[in-house]
């Protein structure tokens, strides 16, 4: 009877034995799926999202999230069309908030929307979705609240640091070469009208005046500084326009008011201090548009 009752008891130790290794493999399963997600405090609320995303779709702030190495898998028109990011948008597929089908399709566990779009709740229907109001954060903070959702917060701040460095000592060079006084003027066109641009509207300007603290008109100070951005007409332009312009130009738009006295007799045409970006990649202030519009200033002045 004992040597029957052994057996049956070492094979009762084993069941015991494996059942707790089942239970702590569930514990483990359930603390490494509680621990695939963190709670993100959204300008809306908090939000849970995953602690590493995989699959973004990123119908606003795209290029805050490419220079983070977001693996996006979903992308707004506009970022598509911008040629700095060609490259690191391939097999990306192009979605709006409209095309709900698209991005589940796309299989996201994180989309980032813009606060001013309609289909916020059928989004979080499909994945947690965090919105931004444009503007309401300055450019540098913006990027280090993307990298606090990507769980990459390091890296954005460490990118803040360095652009600090890098924008500051080229405005120290700028200015000593152009003046402490010397003003710059950002403009852009269309088919009909005029833009002038104040601190905080893409095409450099957060670098040029804030980081850089070049001067711009105080005609431009007065229309454009508040609002961002100010209409005219091409026959007040020359009251606009700086000792440099940045010419913010747009390839598809028909630009001969270049080749007109008016514009040729600008100063700072005559004087050859007019230096072209491309508007269609200068309408962002993520860190690779900044990267990239920091390095043509800092050659176009320095070397004019």
């Amino acid at each position: 009877m004992k040597k029957l009752f052994i057996p049956f008891l070492l094979l009762f130790v084993l069941i015991l034995s494996a059942c707790g290794n089942n239970e702590k493999t569930n514990e483990n399963k359930e603390t490494k799926s509680k621990a695939e997600t963190v709670t993100y405090e959204s300008e809306t609320g908090p939000v849970k999202v995953p602690a590493n995303p995989k699959r973004i779709i990123a119908l606003s702030n795209g290029p805050n999230v490419l220079a983070l190495d977001g693996n996006v898998v979903g992308i707004d028109q506009w970022t598509n069309m911008n040629p700095l990011f060609t490259d690191r948008l391939k097999g990306v597929e192009v979605v709006s908030e409209d095309n709900l089908e698209k991005i589940i399709e796309l299989e996201p566990d994180l989309i980032i929307a813009g606060s001013e779009m309609k289909n916020i709740k059928k989004l979080n229907e499909i994945a947690p979705t965090v919105v931004f109001t444009w503007g309401k954060l300055d450019y540098l903070s913006q990027q280090v609240e993307i990298g606090k959702l990507l769980n990459k917060e390091k890296e954005a701040k460490d990118w803040v640091t360095d652009f600090k460095e890098r924008s500051e000592s080229a405005g120290e060079k700028i200015r000593a070469k152009i003046g402490e006084d010397a003003t710059v003027s950002v403009i852009e066109n269309d088919a009909k009208e005029f833009y002038v641009f104040g601190n905080n509207f893409a095409r450099g300007t957060e670098i040029l005046y804030q980081a850089m603290k070049l001067n711009m008109p105080e005609k431009v100070k007065e229309k454009a500084l508040k609002p961002g951005i100010y209409t005219l007409s091409s026959e007040v332009l020359p009251e606009y326009t700086g000792d440099y312009i940045i010419f913010s130009k747009n390839p598809d738009v028909e630009n001969s008011f270049v080749g007109t006295e008016s514009w040729k007799n600008i100063p700072a045409v005559k004087n050859d201090h007019i230096f072209e970006i491309n508007s269609k990649a200068s309408t962002y202030s993520d860190p690779i548009t900044l990267d990239h519009l920091l390095e043509f200033f800092e050659k176009s002045f320095l070397n004019s």
